[in-house]
């Protein structure tokens, strides 16, 4: 699929002034081979612990893209290279987090999309404490488990419906 988030947004300026399409402030750095993905979310609520990224991630993908709230915590790495690969292998589009990466020149090599807010070379704890399936904010942004994220260099869309 083809698509510019810039084109989406001309497109739909209707569901701009809704509510019904957002963009994410671009606080967001880009890992992973593709610079581009969309794909409906799944999503977890998680705060320093990366247990159920991971049980997510070993999930069939299905085109789908993780959206991971972590809080916006800078003090230590939600996803690294091994979730990373997980990712590729069971078929995720891409994963967006409000947190830190880790590995990132392992993500790098990785056929997925990846964004986090930085790097951060700690792992998390690994309680398995968090939600699934709900819905997050991210900036002030409502992520529902469906909704359909749409990433590209020029930023990351949030739309109720699959659009592009």
């Amino acid at each position: 699929m083809t698509f510019a988030t810039c084109d989406i947004c001309d497109a739909h300026e209707d569901k701009l002034a809704m509510g019904a399409l957002a963009v994410l402030p671009l606080l967001f750095r880009s890992f992973g081979k593709q610079p581009a993905f969309s794909g409906p979310a799944a999503t977890l609520k998680v705060f320093e612990d990366n247990v159920l990224v991971r049980s997510a991630l070993e999930t069939e993908g299905n085109g789908r893209v993780l959206v991971v709230d972590g809080g916006g915590s800078l003090r230590c790495a939600l996803v690294g290279g091994n979730l990373g690969v997980l990712a590729e292998k069971n078929g995720w589009a891409g994963i967006v987090v409000n947190g830190c990466i880790r590995d990132s020149e392992e993500i790098n090599a990785c056929n997925i999309g990846v964004r986090a807010l930085a790097t951060h070379p700690q792992r998390s704890v690994r309680k398995g404490v968090g939600d699934s399936n709900i819905q997050v904010s991210i900036a002030g942004v409502a992520i529902h488990p469906g909704d359909w994220i749409y990433a590209d260099a020029d930023g990351v869309l949030v739309a109720r419906e699959k659009l592009a």
